[in-house]
């Protein structure tokens, strides 16, 4: 048993794996000489006791490779071993039916089979797979039959399927055992909404015209309309006090004006640093209530870890050896050519790694005991992967709900490594995936190839991102993005201000105008109707729930289409596999041109389909029922569709064979 996968590292990392979610096993088994061969995953439990196990199926013939699914049932650290064996039925069936038809040995096979099925008769079975083996040796002992009717009883197929069931197997080989991190369903599953809590409520005195601040109250009254578009995470960009000395101004500028709030990933002030709340966010019984009235809606509480520091933190006068002090004196502040972040000082872990480890895990026990169940990490290519490893697993062991996400835009090296070590989801390169050749082939390579090491989260921006497709695209644009997102990854999340179509960039640049990163924006939601676009978060949110095939990511197909612009990509969950206990599969179809209504032909794959029968059927084999327009199509191999950006940019059909 070689090429065990899904393997880190031999075996130093866990693969990723979630609870309820069925994970595939493959290797590399063979052995010596001509006798069959066959293979067994087997699934350990965290308490080291076999839990399940799957007969594994030849997916390569002739290149000796075999696959099964395993699914483990909770979280925590299970474990899979892959057990090759020697099949001696398979052997003898392939055997007796080439000498029986020859006529050579005939007498002898139908012998040895009639010895092997009572070697399987005399383990111990459930009474009705006994009998049905106990007569096949009957049949095959039947002097007084014809050879070819006496080896009919010894390979019938209900034979097949007791063995198949309950192998007789010999020279059992197992591989070590590899481990499996299993997370709670939402470490694969979410649908985000980020805000800027200081945003939600926030308005201009009347009588001053001076900005009033949003607070934790306001944006708690705000947490109504999240709901109601069907988000269960709800995301805060960092509420902590904001330094003065080096403060933004709007649109990044280096001299803030009186009034402006200032970027809060300038985290630290005289009120306190990473543990505290902006005074003008509130106290922590306001953080407490505003966690309690997301859970009556149904969301989680997913809060920003920025780990840096203003020039005001405390930190930077308690522990300057947390910083990096650059010739001249001076603290060095964060940079990423071209941008320059003067109102930030990164840490350094090389001086006192000990002392920041500590100060950041008592950072996050503050919030937990508050109610965050999931850290978005600001960054975190940027420290060192050993912290993260470290760091992750200790709250793997003290607080297992606890999920972090990878905010690491970098080389991929690194973000599957972090992923690898410990961070539950990770951003990804999806924003900027816009043409139909290169979103197919991620969209197989997230599903197939890195499955193991990360759990991607799909966002069609971000405070950050606005990308050319987004900014120059309009509503349908956006409108094409949630469709792809929504569908495409089990995760994904959009940034407030999404329904009302924020696309004006800073020239220059791939971000919002007046970013809210340094000022409050005041949103008329009331516009957003009109638009169609939350309308559609809604249904999309809705369809997700509704669609357990949805809910996991390796179960994709892509099928050809004739047009450039249209892609068609599917996702199936077998009865087996689903939690309902039903099949389910969804074909999404959507028009990636936001300017161009685009017709074409599909050429569906029916066998991926779960659709039995011809692989080319140009007559209905399945009814496909769109769950954003509420039509339902009779489909064959090859169906027509036509698709308008501004009206109908997408299908989202759940399939039915006829």
């Amino acid at each position: 048993v070689v090429e065990v996968s899904p393997v880190l590292e031999d075996g130093r990392w866990p693969a990723k794996g979630t609870e309820g979610e069925a994970f595939p096993v493959r290797a590399t088994v063979f052995r010596e000489g001509h006798d069959a061969v066959a293979a067994t995953a087997v699934l350990v439990t965290p308490d080291g006791r076999d839990h399940s196990w799957a007969h594994m199926v030849d997916i390569a013939p002739g290149l000796d490779r075999y696959e099964a699914w395993l699914t483990p049932d909770r979280p925590g650290t299970w474990g899979f071993r892959v057990e090759g064996w020697s099949d001696p039925y398979g052997t003898w069936r392939h055997d007796a039916t080439i000498k029986v038809d020859a006529g050579v040995d005939v007498e002898l096979m139908l012998t040895e089979g009639a010895l092997l099925l009572e070697r399987a008769a005399a383990r111990e079975l459930p009474a009705a797979a006994a009998r049905v083996l106990r007569d096949a040796v009957a049949g095959l002992r039947d002097a007084g039959r014809p050879a070819p009717a006496r080896l009919a009883a010894g390979t019938a197929a209900e034979v097949r399927a007791v063995l198949a069931e309950h192998p007789l197997r010999d020279m059992v080989s197992p591989s070590a055992t590899y481990p499996v991190q299993v997370d709670r369903e939402r470490a694969l599953v979410g649908s985000w909404y980020e805000i800027f809590p200081r945003s939600v409520g926030a308005h201009r005195d009347a009588a001053t015209g001076e900005w009033v601040s949003g607070t934790l109250r306001t944006a708690a009254d705000g947490l109504g309309r999240i709901a109601e578009m069907g988000f269960d995470v709800v995301y805060l960009t960092p509420i902590h006090p904001i330094g003065m000395t080096n403060r933004k101004g709007r649109n990044n500028t280096l001299e803030a004006r009186p009034g402006d709030p200032g970027s809060p990933y300038g985290i630290g002030a005289p009120e306190g640093g990473h543990d505290a709340i902006h005074p003008d966010l509130g106290t922590f019984a306001d953080f407490d209530h505003f966690v309690a009235r997301a859970r009556q809606h149904g969301m989680e509480v997913a809060l920003d870890l920025a780990l840096q520091a203003s020039p005001d933190h405390p930190w930077v006068t308690e522990h300057p050896e947390w910083f990096t002090t650059r010739a001249d004196g001076s603290i060095a502040y964060a940079e990423n050519p071209p941008k320059k972040y003067q109102d930030i000082y990164p840490l350094n872990f090389d001086n006192d790694p000990e002392g920041i480890y500590a100060a950041v895990r008592d950072v996050l026990e503050v919030w937990v005991a508050h109610g965050v169940t999931i850290f978005r990490v600001d960054n975190p290519h940027t420290k060192p992967l050993a912290f993260w490893q470290r760091l992750l697993a200790e709250f793997r062991q003290t607080h297992p709900d606890v999920l972090f996400l990878a905010e690491a835009f970098t080389r991929p090296a690194m973000m599957r490594t972090l992923g690898a070590i410990g961070f539950h989801q990770s951003y990804t390169y999806f924003a900027w995936r816009t043409g139909k050749q290169e979103i197919g082939e991620y969209l197989m390579e997230l599903a197939y190839e890195t499955d193991a090491r990360l759990r991607p989260a799909f966002w069609p921006t971000t405070h950050d991102i606005l990308t050319p497709y987004m900014q120059q695209g309009g509503a349908a644009a956006f409108a094409i993005r949630a469709v792809l997102a929504a569908t495409g990854s089990p995760t994904w999340g959009i940034y407030s201000g999404y329904e009302l179509v924020e696309n004006v960039a800073r020239p220059g640049a791939e971000e919002q105008i007046d970013n809210e990163k340094y000022e409050y924006k005041e949103r008329d939601w009331s516009r957003a109707s009109s638009l169609g676009v939350a309308d559609l978060l809604g249904k999309l949110n809705a369809v997700r729930r509704a669609h357990p095939a949805l809910q996991r990511l390796r179960n994709v197909h892509i099928h050809p289409t004739d047009d450039d612009q249209i892609l068609c990509f599917s996702k199936r969950l077998t009865a087996e596999q689903s939690p309902t206990g039903q099949e389910d599969t969804v074909i999404v179809v959507l028009n990636l041109d936001p300017y161009t209504t685009r017709q074409t032909l599909l050429h569906l794959d029916l066998g991926a389909l779960g659709i039995a029968g011809d692989a080319h059927a140009p007559w209905p084999v399945m009814a496909a029922s769109d769950e954003l327009g509420g039509e339902t199509y009779l489909w064959g191999s090859d169906p027509f569709v036509r698709l308008a950006p501004h009206s109908r940019c997408a299908h989202i059909l759940s399939v039915r064979p006829l």
